[in-house]
């Protein structure tokens, strides 16, 4: 990890709950000059699974988001809440939301959520061979239907425009598309060619 070129003078917590806090800094640059306020929104790291079934479907839910204003089909995904490496974090998530496992997970990798404003990772990870093995078991306010869709026919509509993910969703693709390559899994290779 490189460390920051400016040092922070100051901090001040405007927002604080169990699920993010917002953090305004003063902060010196190397060159003496001195920018106020510099905003940081902390949050837990994320964890988004990519699962797709033996006969080549991806694991999709369908949930109400309040940013958007709209129901999203998406990634399986949550934020990592308590101990745990991130891809139990992953496999939590998708037994939860879906009722879906696997027996085979691949880290995909990790990025940033939005690095200038967001202090958190989003770890990406492909689940093969998933299958359903219970009902979902939803938080209380959680209202989520899982969708089985063909893979070519996702990737389809996601190239048409006619299917829209989350940003760091989009990344967690290129991450499964860069694996795919690198690896040569028949069963990913046959799906995204």
């Amino acid at each position: 990890m490189t460390v920051a070129p400016w040092k922070v003078l100051a901090s001040k917590y405007n927002y604080r709950d169990r699920w993010l806090a917002l953090r305004s800094d003063t902060v010196e640059l190397p060159n003496g000059r001195v920018l106020t306020p510099f905003h940081v929104i902390e949050q837990p790291d994320w964890v988004t699974a990519l699962a797709i079934t033996h006969d080549g479907n991806i694991v999709l839910v369908e949930e109400y988001r309040h940013g958007a204003k709209e129901i999203v089909i998406e990634l399986p995904c949550g934020v990592q809440d308590g101990p745990g490496e991130p891809v139990e974090q992953a496999k939590r998530e998708l037994l939860e939301e879906t009722g879906f496992a696997s027996e085979e997970w691949h880290p995909l990798g990790a990025f940033f959520a939005n690095a200038p404003r967001l202090d958190n990772r989003v770890y990406c990870f492909v689940a093969l061979d998933a299958r359903k093995v219970s009902e979902p078991r939803l938080d209380d306010g959680e209202v989520i239907v899982t969708h089985e869709v063909p893979f070519p026919a996702f990737l389809e509509e996601l190239r048409d425009g006619r299917r829209t993910l989350h940003g760091f969703q989009s990344g967690a693709m290129w991450l499964l598309h860069t694996f795919a390559r690198k690896t040569r899994d028949k069963r990913l290779t046959a799906l995204l060619d």
